[in-house]
């Protein structure tokens, strides 16, 4: 009997990260789920998974904080002694929105480190060990690392621009990544939500509930974390194998240029 794939899903236990974790399980992978929250606040979805069929364990992580992602890959290893996929999704926005003439140097830090410093750092030891897979293994590995940006990384918000600037990252991070890890047959990808009803989401609803009844968003709903999650598993699972470095919108048609 084959071995199930192992994927690793930061921010996963809650928002667009438990769509993710939920369509891995679906998919047939077995999850190493990160995050910041105490594993007893995670049980009603941690079970869930469960349910889903994936073997699940569960790692308090910072993804920020370089021993919290050394002690990450760590819990990986013990439990399952390999990884095919990693989900870069754990992410912040800045506790205060300000006008970017007004940010401050700490919102700026708090933000670029967990949305952008921490995952590159996270996917070079993922890198490194997925390649180390990939020699031993041969074309029996399945490997890809998978980005969860914003479309914040072309769209303009003046009043968080150290978000704006981390997704912008994270979007030349997955093209280094992609043109690095080819070699090894290792793809790399970038899926950029548009208006996903999470908690980050929640304190502007009546914006955005209004841009979608103008028909700002040519979809007309609002996304959820399950449309993101069924992106991940269609690229996880290896749906578009000839494609790496690449764009994946789930946004509605938000960011569709129209007259």
């Amino acid at each position: 009997m084959a071995q199930k794939r192992i994927a690793l899903v930061t921010g996963g236990s809650r928002g667009i990260g438990f769509g993710c974790s939920l369509a891995l399980a679906r998919q047939g992978f077995d999850l190493v789920v990160a995050g910041r929250r105490p594993e007893s606040d995670c049980a009603e979805a941690l079970a869930e998974l469960r349910q889903a069929g994936a073997e699940v364990a569960y790692a308090v992580c910072d993804v920020a904080s370089a021993a919290d992602r050394a002690a990450l890959l760590e819990v990986v290893r013990r439990t399952f002694g390999r990884l095919n996929a990693l989900v870069n999704n754990a992410g912040i926005a800045p506790r205060q929105r300000a006008d970017i003439l007004e940010a401050t140097e700490a919102s700026f830090d708090e933000v670029i480190n967990t949305n952008l410093r921490g995952p590159y750092f996270l996917t070079q030891a993922v890198a490194r060990w997925m390649i180390e897979q990939q020699q031993a293994a041969g074309v029996a590995f399945s490997g890809c690392i998978i980005n969860v940006s914003s479309i914040s990384a072309t769209v303009v918000s003046t009043s968080r621009g150290e978000y704006c600037l981390s997704k912008a990252g994270v979007s030349m991070a997955t093209q280094l990544w992609a043109v690095r890890l080819a070699e090894f047959g290792i793809n790399v990808y970038e899926i950029r939500p548009g208006v996903i009803a999470t908690d980050m989401t929640s304190g502007v609803k009546p914006k955005y509930d209004a841009l979608i009844a103008s028909g700002g968003i040519p979809l007309r709903r609002w996304g959820l974390p399950e449309d993101i999650g069924k992106a991940v598993g269609a690229l996880a699972s290896g749906a578009l194998p000839y494609s790496t470095g690449q764009v994946l919108m789930v946004d509605g048609g938000m960011t569709i240029q129209q007259l």
